[in-house]
């Protein structure tokens, strides 16, 4: 009937889905579908990627000058600072 039909379309809606194949599959064989916000993740992948550019940045500038210089130190202890805060943020959000 179209109230069913517009039924599941609500439900897929809420699971961010427009497959209908997949989630009647999924419905049929588990009977439910789990939805995991990636949101917070996606974020902390993001941002260690970009901390991980910064490191390399300072491991090739150290190769390639010699001597450790104390804005390399402060570089370095200031992206560890941001991984730790933003794991942080993460595991208070997800209690």
């Amino acid at each position: 009937t179209p109230e069913e039909r517009e039924l599941i379309r609500q439900k897929m809606a809420l699971l961010h889905t427009r497959n209908f194949s997949a989630y009647a599959r999924k419905m049929l064989i588990d009977g439910y579908v789990v939805h995991i916000d990636t949101t917070d993740i996606r974020a902390q992948t993001a941002e260690l990627q970009k901390i991980g550019v910064n490191v390399n940045q300072i491991a090739r500038r150290l190769n390639s000058m010699g001597p450790l210089y104390t804005q390399d130190v402060a570089d370095i202890k200031g992206a560890l600072a941001q991984i730790w805060q933003l794991q942080r943020y993460i595991l208070s959000s997800q209690r």
